[in-house]
């Protein structure tokens, strides 16, 4: 399906992005993985065969690590046909406790860090036959049940999805297709480092807004999804997919 094919998977050493590699080798294709996490980006390119994937150490809130890590990633493989923006980072609090380093970390990750990826990747795109660009949201952003006390995260998901309907008209003319996947909750080490009263405050509050909760999605669920928006025959685009657990199931309480 996705032969020949060679895409950028940022936060690709783990969780989501590491799912979505996964399924897009699966698929045929190749990927560069970008991430902080030099130990974790090792494993995770042997895990997926060096000759599949290739891994390159950067963060996204800086513009030099991405351009060279960028450009590194399309002369190992030769060409680039896509960019999938899935780093992102959340913690917990309510906006009137959040501290303002924390407030920033988000806002600078997944939503400036995001521009700067799209900013990088669209000329690395030229040539390629069928370009695009896949940007992670969240259900946060959209659905009321999901966990508490991550409005700011809520805010900066809310934001990726404004961006992404830009992007999708913009780069039109280019060829590039633009797509949103909504992920909702599935296991991940999404909650780790994260402060431990102000993440027991927010699953209190949580448990309290209504009884159940929906369980069932896995990792692969969103990099399924990612391999659908990428397959699209030129010409074809997934404006916005969302994914969601289907399975009710009574929530834990403290």
């Amino acid at each position: 399906m996705l032969e020949n094919r060679v895409y950028i998977v940022t936060g690709g050493s783990q969780g989501f992005g590491l799912a979505i590699a996964e399924e897009l080798v699966k698929a045929g294709g190749q990927v560069g993985l970008f991430a902080r996490s030099e130990n974790k980006l090792r494993e995770a390119v042997q895990d997926l065969g060096d000759d599949r994937a290739f891994g390159v150490v950067g963060d996204v809130r800086d513009s030099a690590d991405i351009a060279a890590g960028f450009a590194a990633i399309k002369a190992h493989f030769g060409q680039l046909d896509g960019l999938i923006n899935n780093a992102g980072v959340a913690r917990p609090g309510t906006i009137a406790e959040i501290p303002e380093d924390e407030l920033r970390l988000q806002f600078d990750v997944n939503v400036i860090g995001l521009v700067l990826c799209c900013q990088a990747v669209v000329p690395l795109l030229a040539g390629s036959s069928n370009p695009r660009i896949v940007n992670i949201g969240s259900a946060s952003a959209v659905y009321r049940e999901e966990m508490r006390h991550l409005g700011i995260y809520s805010a900066s998901k809310m934001a990726v999805d404004r961006l992404t309907a830009e992007m999708r008209d913009e780069l039109q003319a280019q060829g590039i297709g633009v797509s949103l996947i909504i992920p909702g909750n599935s296991p991940t080490d999404f909650a780790a480092g994260w402060n431990e009263e102000r993440l027991v405050k927010a699953t209190k509050a949580w448990a309290d807004h209504g009884k159940f909760s929906n369980t069932g999605m896995e990792t692969s669920d969103v990099g399924e999804a990612v391999v659908h928006c990428v397959s699209r025959r030129p010409g074809v685009g997934v404006d916005s997919l969302t994914v969601r657990p289907n399975i009710q199931t009574e929530k834990f309480t403290w």
